[in-house]
């Protein structure tokens, strides 16, 4: 039995698919990023430099979240466009 060969739709919706797995993970980073933060910064543990590097984190992690959105916005219009001219 032969397998059949993914399109490039079939790619781009894979490849959709994973990144939406990947914000999710994204976003749980951030939740628990916050909340070490919190206790870094006013919380029980009260330690200035460590709340500055998880604040880092924390930032670095909000930017990838926010471009795994802009990357699944931009392959799914393209999946869309795809589908139409099909």
């Amino acid at each position: 039995m032969s397998e059949v060969e993914k399109t490039q739709l079939d790619y781009f919706r894979d490849v959709t698919s994973q990144l939406k797995e990947m914000r999710h993970y994204a976003q749980n980073n951030i939740e628990t990023l916050s909340a070490q933060w919190l206790a870094f910064d006013a919380g029980e543990y009260k330690h200035k430099e460590f709340a500055d590097q998880i604040n880092t984190l924390l930032n670095e992690q909000g930017k990838l979240l926010d471009n795994i959105d802009a990357t699944i916005q931009n392959i799914e219009i393209e999946i869309n466009h795809q589908e139409q001219e099909s």
